[in-house]
């Protein structure tokens, strides 16, 4: 039986910023930004916007009347949770409808949330084959005004629909899973930002590609020749080419240009956008299929989940036939075109605002389908 991606969408807020820009202001070199880290743009968000609403927006998309009556559990990935408790699947569940008798919860393991809900799911429906389960990826990369990662930074949700029989991916049994305890990234309850040790990320991050790599293709006797792309977690655009070059030396000069240009395709929405945390994977796999002419149903694809701290994967997955219909491409297009630049005036301003402490009461208007309305003794409203 057939189980993996029937459909997939993503969202994002409707601010950006030029990475031109905020070079300038930084003192930095452009060419740093744009060439040596692979960023163009940055998405930018209100405080009318978190999680929830990055998350609702994007699952809006391929979360039909009959999907509501069909879908199972509700499962959020993030590592930018705005509680300690209460899950944000809860209220997506209840924004999108979904019948009572499902599961709502997040997950957390960094950047890997997302891959490991996305397996929660496909174990879930081979289990029960008539049902559906929502995966969302949903965060936002926060490092500070004027910090080491403040470049890297973004904001948004990636949706799933996983299904039996589903329309655009199959996902195989194949997985090979890695975790050490890593301290090259991490984020204490007591810190508005995360801790970096940029040099040692780096490093674990490509050194962990390796040995899953390695060890999937000891176990399949799968090699580069017989991938048709290679989708990677995105933190900067530049962190998965370094990757995938540290292991092309294991194929031919055909293969490796191929698979440099399928990895170009995937990047082509995160240099616009920025850093997704737990959905960065996934969108890098929507702008792969949404941007290449080259892919066609029974083309395999593998994919690395990286998560600080760390934890990574690799897997991989077949294509099905007509999956360009089921993709949100014009959709996707539109809202990235849509989008307004903001100054960098406006950018610091945006980034400093909060919302209301426990016992004040804000009140928000918005354009964007889902949003915060109101705040009011510690809750949330969404429209």
């Amino acid at each position: 039986m057939k189980v993996g991606i029937d459909r997939l969408s993503f969202f994002i807020p409707n601010l950006y910023l030029d990475m031109t820009e905020l070079a300038k202001r930084r003192g930095a070199d452009p060419a740093k930004y744009h060439i040596g880290i692979g960023q163009d743009q940055m998405a930018i968000h209100r405080v009318s916007e978190d999680i929830v609403t990055f998350g609702a927006n994007a699952a809006s998309k391929l979360v039909t009347s009959k999907d509501r009556e069909l879908i199972d559990m509700v499962i959020v990935a993030t590592e930018s949770g705005i509680d300690y408790s209460k899950a944000s699947a809860v209220i997506i569940h209840r924004l999108l409808k979904i019948q009572a008798f499902a599961r709502a919860f997040e997950v957390k393991e960094a950047c890997y949330g997302g891959t490991a809900a996305l397996h929660m799911a496909k174990e879930y429906i081979k289990n029960h084959p008539k049902r559906k389960v929502l995966v969302i990826a949903s965060d936002m990369a926060r490092y500070g005004l004027a910090s080491s990662g403040e470049v890297t930074q973004g904001a948004g949700a990636v949706a799933m629909m996983v299904t039996k029989d589903p329309h655009i991916l199959s996902i195989e049994d194949d997985s090979v899973f890695l975790t050490e305890d890593i301290y090259d990234f991490w984020r204490p309850t007591y810190c508005q930002f995360p801790v970096v040790d940029g040099p040692l990320s780096n490093a674990t991050y490509i050194e962990s590609f390796q040995k899953v790599w390695n060890h999937h293709k000891e176990i399949t006797g799968l090699k580069l020749e017989d991938y048709d792309a290679l989708s990677f977690h995105i933190p900067y655009t530049k962190m998965g080419k370094k990757a995938l070059q540290s292991i092309l030396d294991q194929t031919d000069k055909k293969t490796q240009a191929r698979l440099l240009t399928r990895y170009e395709e995937s990047i082509r929405y995160s240099r616009r956008i920025g850093n997704l945390y737990t959905g960065s994977l996934y969108l890098g796999l929507t702008s792969l299929l949404e941007n290449t002419q080259e892919l066609k149903a029974g083309d395999r694809i593998g994919l690395f989940s990286y998560g600080s701290g760390a934890v990574s994967e690799f897997f991989t997955g077949y294509l099905e036939k007509g999956y360009q219909d089921f993709l949100f491409i014009k959709e996707h297009q539109k809202m990235l075109n849509a989008r307004q630049a903001v100054t960098i005036d406006q950018y610091e301003e945006i980034f400093s605002e909060k919302l209301p402490e426990q016992g004040k009461k804000a009140e928000y208007s918005s354009n964007v389908p889902f949003s915060i309305t109101k705040v009011e003794k510690g809750i949330r409203y969404y429209k």
